[in-house]
């Protein structure tokens, strides 16, 4: 990739006005910041447990980063803001990335992580928009993200809003019929204002995905039901920003999706490498080596 100078989106990052053009070096180094300090904020959240989806959770914070710090429009004082592009989890026990994201993105206080999970914290394991501030829908059965993003979408456009909503699901979802639905409504409808991002670690609850229900040929797949399809790898931060950039310029009436390929444990040798598992147990004297490894990983 060729340092070259790439104006950020122009609609203003965090609702204010439009930030001044960044180098794409700049655009690029303040996202990987980002991303070590979440995966960080992922380590101790998942000790605080003991356990978690901080496989999961590690793989896509190149992802959030990129979202939040170069991306998404919201005001972080104000997570019910009007204007504000709508990030909807549908994978409701990624929030543990989610949470670490909206820290970074100073809607939460990253004191406030410490009590992750715990009893009557507004940070649960499974996402639930009705205790944390930032997060648009509650998890739960998965593949129920992309038909509340469409009707969410289609609203907006009638309001005369032109906030963006982006619907954050797994390749495990793409299992889902009603997710399929969706996305042909979506481009029924010419939602332009919609981009999906879709994480494909190729693991799911009940094992490999390729295993349970294969998923292949997704950007053809998503190509015939109408949307513009680019697939990246998720784990390479300036190859995030040049798609996203790319997506910005599909036709103004067609939804978009980011397939986004991650590694479980990203950043952490020792989680990267063992036996992957949906639900992650790290012994207690493991979440120390997680940090050292992850600060000599970035060195």
């Amino acid at each position: 990739m060729t340092e070259q100078t790439v104006h950020p989106v122009p609609r203003g990052v965090r609702g204010h006005a439009e930030p001044a053009p960044a180098s794409w070096q700049e655009r690029v180094s303040t996202v990987a910041a980002s991303a070590h300090r979440m995966r960080h904020h992922i380590i101790d959240m998942g000790e605080a447990q003991g356990q978690g989806y901080v496989g999961q959770a590690l793989g896509v914070t190149d992802l959030l980063a990129a979202v939040y710090r170069d991306q998404l429009r919201y005001h972080p004082e104000d997570p019910h803001w009007p204007g504000r592009d709508r990030f909807l989890l549908s994978i409701g026990h990624y929030a543990i990335a989610l949470y670490a994201a909206l820290a970074e993105a100073g809607v939460l206080e990253v004191e406030e992580l410490a009590t992750y999970g715990a009893d009557e914290s507004r940070l649960p394991m499974s996402g639930m928009a009705s205790y944390t501030p930032g997060m648009e829908i509650s998890g739960g059965s998965l593949g129920h993200g992309l038909p509340v993003a469409v009707g969410m979408a289609l609203g907006l456009r009638h309001r005369g809003n032109d906030a963006l909503v982006y619907n954050f699901l797994s390749d495990g979802e793409l299992n889902e019929g009603a997710t399929w639905e969706a996305a042909m409504g979506a481009a029924h409808h010419g939602l332009g204002n919609l981009v999906a991002v879709v994480d494909i670690n190729a693991l799911q609850a009940d094992g490999p995905t390729a295993s349970v229900l294969s998923v292949d040929a997704l950007v053809e797949k998503w190509q015939a039901f109408g949307w513009h399809a680019v697939r990246v790898d998720g784990n390479d931060i300036a190859e995030l920003l040049h798609a996203f950039d790319r997506l910005r310029d599909c036709e103004e009436r067609q939804p978009r999706v980011l397939l986004c390929d991650t590694t479980i444990g990203k950043g952490v040798p020792l989680l990267e490498n063992r036996e992957r598992a949906h639900f992650m147990r790290v012994d207690e004297h493991e979440w120390q080596i997680a940090r050292e490894q992850l600060d000599g990983s970035a060195r």
